[in-house]
This record gives structure tokens, sequence and C-alpha cells, in this order.
């Protein structure tokens, strides 16, 4: 049983905009790498399998190789949805029996929760998907075979991607994993990020930038 990891990242230079109103363009490219730095890292120690990090930033697939990383490149920023179906068929296309997709923006995912995740599916045609914090949004998804389902992203695709599981005749099992349903995309996910995760990367680069302060000022103006 071979398994390939897949995880879609975007340009750098434009991550998480939601974040404006509190990091500045330089800042947010900062936490986006830190980010991925972290995510790599669990994927690193839960040895899962290939790790392919597909993109169009090269400095997005540098980080990538230095983490022992494999790089799928994407010629135009298409979305979550079709990176996600780029690693499929490129999962396919390599002879893995297994496909798990995971975001670049969940610094506190454990390699015992990416362990966890995958021991959950048994042997044979199935899905498991954790669902983000807030319960609309899916942030990891494995398949087996890779090409069980079509996956498609933006909220509220987690309650869609189980209907779309029965209706290809698939039971979905559902795990609900902190550190994996953390997606950073808010101010107020930072806070949750800081009490979480105070030991990942992504967290030591919020307090150098004293941004626990900025979270207080903006808490107390509110």
């Amino acid at each position: 049983m071979s398994t390939l990891v897949a995880v879609p990242v975007k340009d750098l230079v434009n991550a998480k905009q939601r974040l404006m109103p509190l990091l500045s363009p330089a800042e947010r490219g900062d936490l986006a790498r830190a980010m991925l730095e972290d995510v790599l890292e669990a994927l690193g120690h839960a040895r899962l399998g290939e790790v392919l990090v597909v993109t169009r930033d090269p400095a997005v697939e540098s980080l990538a190789r230095r983490h022992g990383a494999a790089t799928l490149r994407e010629e135009t920023n298409r979305g979550h949805t079709e990176a996600v179906a780029h690693a499929q068929r490129a999962a396919l296309a390599r002879g893995a029996t297994r496909f798990l997709t995971i975001p670049g923006d969940v610094p506190c995912a454990t390699a015992p929760e990416l362990t966890a995740l995958v021991a959950a599916l048994p042997a044979g045609p199935g899905v498991v998907f954790v669902p983000s914090l807030s319960g609309f949004g899916t942030n990891a998804a494995l398949l087996e075979p890779p090409a069980a389902l079509p996956l498609k992203f933006g909220e509220p695709s987690f309650d869609n991607h189980l209907v779309a599981a029965r209706a290809a005749g698939l039971q979905p099992l559902v795990l609900r994993l902190p550190g994996i349903g953390l997606d950073i995309d808010a101010p107020e996910d930072l806070a949750s990020l800081l009490e979480g995760g105070a030991s990942t990367r992504s967290a030591g680069l919020l307090i150098s930038l004293g941004v626990p302060a900025r979270l207080a000022r903006r808490g107390g103006e509110a």
C-alpha cells in the first residue's frame, strides 16, 4: 500500500489576505512560509509516503525540497480544488494506492494526528474526512483509491463531501482532529494558533512580530 500526500500551496506573495488588518504583506508571506514548514515537518515525522507540494511559486518549491518533499508544478493559480485534482491525477500516474491531501496552513497538525488519520481507513475502497474546527470546511481528505471521489473545496465542503461520498456508494469516516482542524485564515485564528500551537514555528514567528500585543489592542478596540 503506497500513499501520496498532496499539499497545495498558493503564491507566498499573495498569501492570507484576510489577515491584512493585522499583518503586512511581508509578514503574511513569512507566516505562510512558517506554516508550510510546520506542516512539512509533521509529515516528515509521520512518514506516510511521498509528499508532493502543488504550487507555481519557485520559493515554495525551494522550501519543499529543503524538507525532502517533491513538487508538482501548476502553470496558474487555479484554486485549491483544481490543485488537488491535479495531484490526484499525479497519484494515479505514480501508482499510489491511497491519496491524502492536507493544506499548508494547518501549522498545529502533528505526526500522531496524521498517523491516526491514515490508520483510520481499513484496506479497501473508502474515504476519511477531517473537518475544519468550524465544521464547514474540509481540512484533510484520505481516499483509497486516489480517484475514489472528486474533491471540491470551499465552505460548506465538509457536508458536500459527505453527500458526494455516500452518492458514490462509500461510507465516509469522520475524524475530528484539533491540530489539522485549525486552518489559519482570519485574525481570530491567530489567537487560537498562539494558544494551541505554542511550540510551532508559526507561533514563534507571531510572537517575534509582537502579534499577541496587536491582538490585545484589537480586542480592546472592539
